[in-house]
């Protein structure tokens, strides 16, 4: 530690070997992708995906340990293309010796089409491995040229006995015991919501520090900054988090809702960007079933508007909860679709000449509101007059449920149907 004061723990303590390695289970597994390479010695280009603090950097060199393999690391964040290229020229030279390059890049996400592409030569003629990190999507953000020769390897966060067993590890490596009561422990290592990173900063601040006790657990929380969860404002994991809200509602899963919006304020997200999603929901996924859901939305965004965060957060879950009770129908939704599919079909059919008005007598001539029927005028306010165009027939586009208010609905519906055929 004396010979390395300015690294940090997190550094100092990470693994040489991928049997050193905490979790992943999946890819370090008997039958685990990066496993299989290691120990074949043969590696093949690869892109790690998982969230910050998961262990994507320390599987990378160590794959690079176990191999034999030169390990040369940049960042996508500070590169560009004439450091591909240095980096490139390194290992030809190495090549000429009989030793192998592992290029690493991390955040590789943020290279451009034209940096991604300078790779590609390099990947196909063997003059690096190639392994790439990345905490977005690498569908969406890396070209097909390269996801095409690579491996996807998905990294999962660490779960709470894998950061209990790196903590035990640092006050090994720190040859002493850290100030943590029991549940303290267990706390940190919720807190730490899958972050090595910030599990082992935590433990080196608590090691310098001078406490006269053990933390509990409450007394941690108030010591350290808690790490957010993850939610980041534009990725991958924004979208994730905003269609658990929807499909739990979707479900009724009214409290699973309310977690997964919480996980969003939480993680620094604008409420207003939830609002603009439950108020589809009410139109798309309630309908009818319910009208006043609509109506509970855009009051409850009305109040947090006014109020602003955290009061207004409150108007939130109130309409969260008033979705997720509600009845459910996507009745209204299919209406609209199926009635713009039949506007392109239809093209620019014209409306029947009673439903038109005529303002003109050369109108008023050519029959222009000809029969037409005043409803309210009429008993029982129903007509059934043809309101569609005459080439284009009556078509159904809305078919209500029997559920919540569109089960009065479909009462109505069939009532003025039987009306319009000349049912009693």
């Amino acid at each position: 530690m004396k010979k390395n004061t300015n690294k940090p723990l997190a550094d100092l303590m990470r693994p040489e070997t991928i049997d050193d390695i905490v979790g992943q289970k999946l890819l370090l597994g008997d039958n685990g992708l990066v496993r299989q390479m290691a120990e074949s010695g043969n590696l093949s280009n690869l892109l790690l995906w998982g969230p910050p603090g998961c262990g994507k950097t320390t599987l990378a060199r160590a794959l690079a340990r176990t191999t034999d393999m030169e390990f040369m690391a940049m960042s996508a964040v500070f590169s560009g293309t004439a450091d591909i290229k240095k980096a490139i020229e390194s290992a030809r030279m190495l090549r000429e010796t009989g030793r192998g390059t592992l290029l690493f890049i991390d955040e590789i996400h943020r290279f451009n089409k034209t940096q991604q592409d300078t790779l590609l030569p390099y990947l196909e003629d063997g003059t690096v491995v190639f392994i790439g990190a990345t905490t977005e999507n690498p569908s969406f953000n890396l070209n097909n040229a390269l996801l095409s020769r690579c491996h996807i390897g998905v990294l999962e966060p660490l779960n709470t006995e894998d950061l209990l067993t790196l903590l035990t590890r640092s006050e090994k490596f720190l040859n002493t015991r850290l100030p943590l009561s029991q549940d303290a422990r267990i706390t940190l290592a919720q807190m730490s919501d899958g972050d090595a990173r910030f599990l082992l900063n935590t433990a080196e601040y608590l090691n310098s520090a001078k406490f006269k006790k053990d933390l509990e657990s409450d007394e941690l929380a108030s010591v350290i900054n808690k790490r957010a969860p993850l939610s980041d404002r534009n990725g991958d994991e924004h979208y994730n988090l905003i269609s658990a809200i929807h499909k739990s509602l979707r479900a009724s899963d009214t409290d699973a809702a309310l977690y997964w919006a919480a996980r969003m304020i939480e993680g620094g997200q604008d409420p207003q960007y939830i609002f603009r999603r439950i108020a589809r929901f009410a139109v798309e996924d309630i309908g009818l079933a319910d009208p006043h859901a609509l109506g509970v939305v855009m009051h409850a965004w009305e109040a947090f508007k006014r109020m602003g965060s955290p009061e207004g957060d409150l108007a939130l879950t109130h309409a969260i909860i008033y979705l997720g009770t509600s009845p459910k129908s996507i009745g209204a939704y299919k209406a609209h679709g199926a009635a713009k599919a039949a506007a392109i079909k239809y093209g620019t059919l014209m409306p029947p000449k009673n439903i038109l008005n005529a303002p003109t007598k050369m109108m008023k001539s050519l029959d222009y509101g000809k029969g037409y029927v005043y409803e309210p005028e009429t008993a029982g306010g129903f007509s059934g007059q043809n309101c569609f165009p005459e080439k284009m027939g009556r078509t159904t586009f809305y078919h209500p449920i029997e559920v919540g208010f569109e089960r009065e609905i479909k009462k109505r519906i069939e009532y003025w149907n039987k009306l319009r055929s000349g049912v009693k």
